[in-house]
């Protein structure tokens, strides 16, 4: 074998393109580096091989009077030409992804096109030795026909290479493209593509995203906005609406502290007034969640401060409650008491306040009363490791103290009250036999009660510490 090769060193050179095709494809993309290296040797070995059996592939081929030795080596002249041009594209796609990442994949592309291109008119000049003025001419005429019958394609790659060049967005941010939501999962050479809020995937040509109006939502950092609008009755106070939204605003932990969330009137006119609760989140998944929260917690504190949203339709019972019975309407634990039973609580309910920073009640006391949440802002905080951790935020309709009521048990949880806070208190003496005789109310409480306990084992349990793997890499320097 070794012999065949040292007589027909044509086959040799066949066998090194032959074995660069398959070892490229046997490596693993993970030794991407082993794979460029493997490369450039076997390119280096190929080069040696030519230019040692007097093959340059500047010069066309010898041996032009055996025709069959003479075609094998123009073959391996282009070969090399064609080899070279892989080689040096690798090289700097290799270069390029070390300092502009995946947003450079189009701008890698079209340079390999321009060496291949290269290499080809280079292939056809000194090895075929054919007029390239001549080509060339061909080649521009052709060019003309192809560019004007793909006008919109090269349209979106020159638009493509704007878009990488000046980075409106990248990968995996979060845009809109006229009005188009989503993340960007790929920027390739004709079109952009968003995966949306909804699972699906929008494509967006290049040359339509380079006209469009686009909004990154990613940039400057990592915030995202979020702003709700609450219409409210053109009667109310301003100071009571913007008190009571900026106590919903308080209620939701999700919203960044910097920059600080706001309340602001937006409009105002005889058919109602709208104000805006606007902030930020730390991710784009938790815009909906905190939506849907600020909406909830809007309705509550407005109606806790006597404030009646534009689109509700109010009873004419409802203004004539007092506002313990009210709470009792409301509330998702008592709202099946009958009528009378709720006229009889409220009677009994007798209502207590507390400044900000105020301990309702501290964890591990066993509470004689059950608290119902009227107004404000109420927040939880747990240990962990020794260290105070909130937990969560509740506010009107809420109820604290239920383990003592159940049980004679005591929540892990300090509860304190973190805007100015009114509260309904309900004696346990006059509330036990109620829960005895409503099995409801009972059932109700008490799966509030498990909810609560799982949430605080699930919080405070310690974290599971994964070993690190060892290889015998690891182990080798660790000898060392």
């Amino acid at each position: 074998m070794l012999s065949l090769l040292t007589e027909h060193p044509l086959f040799s050179a066949l066998i090194l393109i032959l074995l660069d095709l398959g070892l490229w494809r046997l490596i693993s993309s993970r030794g991407s580096e082993w794979k460029l290296l493997v490369r450039v040797l076997i390119f280096a070995l190929f080069s040696i091989v030519l230019f040692n059996e007097g093959l340059n592939p500047m010069e066309p081929a010898p041996w032009t009077d055996n025709v069959p030795l003479h075609l094998a080596a123009t073959g391996l002249q282009i070969g090399w030409w064609l080899f070279g041009a892989r080689t040096l594209t690798v090289l700097i796609g290799a270069v390029m992804m070390q300092r502009v990442g995946h947003t450079g994949r189009l701008l890698q592309d079209l340079l390999g096109a321009v060496i291949f291109l290269i290499a080809i008119i280079a292939a056809l000049a000194y090895v075929l030795d054919l007029p390239v003025k001549g080509v060339l001419a061909t080649s521009g005429a052709l060019a003309i026909i192809v560019g004007l019958a793909l006008q919109s394609t090269l349209s979106d790659v020159f638009s493509g290479i704007v878009l990488n060049t000046t980075k409106p967005y990248q990968l995996d941010d979060w845009i809109s493209i006229d009005g188009t939501e989503g993340r960007v999962t790929d920027i390739d050479w004709r079109a952009t593509r968003l995966q949306t809020s909804q699972g699906s995937m929008a494509v967006i040509p290049n040359s339509l995203a380079a006209k469009a109006k686009i909004i990154n939502f990613s940039r400057p950092s990592n915030m995202f906005g979020v702003s709700v609008s609450v219409p409210v009755s053109p009667h109310a106070r301003p100071s009571s609406v913007i008190e009571a939204l900026e106590r919903a605003m308080q209620g939701c932990r999700q919203l960044l502290d910097t920059p600080a969330p706001s309340v602001s009137l937006k409009s105002s006119a005889s058919g109602g007034a709208e104000y805006e609760i606007s902030g930020f989140v730390a991710s784009m998944g938790e815009k909906r969640v905190v939506r849907n929260q600020l909406f909830d917690l809007a309705y509550r504190h407005l109606q806790a401060s006597g404030v009646n949203l534009l689109s509700s339709n109010e009873t004419s019972a409802a203004p004539q409650l007092s506002r313990p019975r009210a709470l009792l309407e409301s509330s998702p634990i008592f709202s099946t008491l009958r009528e009378e039973e709720k006229d009889t609580f409220s009677q009994n309910m007798t209502l207590q306040t507390f400044r900000a920073g105020e301990t309702i009640l501290a964890g591990g006391e066993v509470s004689d009363h059950l608290f119902i949440i009227e107004s404000g802002v109420v927040s939880v905080t747990l240990k962990r490791h020794g260290a105070p951790l909130e937990s969560g935020r509740m506010g009107p309709g809420e109820v604290i103290g239920e383990a003592g009521i159940l049980s004679d048990t005591a929540l892990p949880a300090d509860f304190s009250a973190k805007t100015f806070c009114a509260l309904y208190r309900i004696e346990k003496s006059y509330l036990k036999p109620c829960l005895d005789a409503r099995h409801d109310i009972h059932d109700a409480m008490q799966a509030l009660l498990d909810f609560r306990l799982h949430k605080a084992q699930s919080l405070t349990e310690e974290t599971p510490v994964v070993a690190p793997k060892r290889g015998f890499l690891q182990w080798l320097r660790n000898r060392v």
